[in-house]
């Protein structure tokens, strides 16, 4: 495929010839998804397509706007605290959380609004015991 374009021929009919030889060579033969429907094909069209295909296939996700993204740290700050194994262990992570829900309310952070207010801890701690 390192040719170089002959002259006087035309660029379509060069490129339709470079795919049938490297076709009959069988360079396409173990590309992968031979023989199966392209994926997502029945979607709306979205022009972002390629990025989440990448961030899918590397196992990542979009990044959400700041402020919700300390709304889900703190929906998971919960969660772990409620499976911590010690009450000494549930203080601390939202005292963690509520530290950063503090310092984004005092200083602000881009996205939608925040609505977020720090936890009680002593209520937090009081269901945690009562799962116990």
């Amino acid at each position: 495929m390192t040719d170089r374009k002959p002259l006087g021929v035309n660029f379509e009919s060069w490129i339709d010839r470079q795919i049938r030889e490297a076709e009959e060579r069988g360079e396409f033969d173990d590309l992968p998804g031979k023989g199966k429907p392209l994926p997502d094909l029945d979607k709306p069209y979205d022009e972002m397509w390629w990025i989440k295909q990448k961030l899918r296939s590397e196992g990542l996700s979009m990044p959400l706007p700041p402020t919700l993204q300390l709304r889900r740290d703190a929906e998971e700050a919960l969660e772990e605290a409620a499976r911590a194994g010690s009450e000494r262990e549930v203080r601390r992570i939202v005292e963690d959380v509520n530290t950063r829900i503090r310092e984004a309310i005092r200083t602000g952070l881009p996205g939608p609004p925040l609505n977020l207010v720090p936890y009680d801890v002593e209520k937090v701690v009081a269901r945690w015991r009562a799962s116990r």
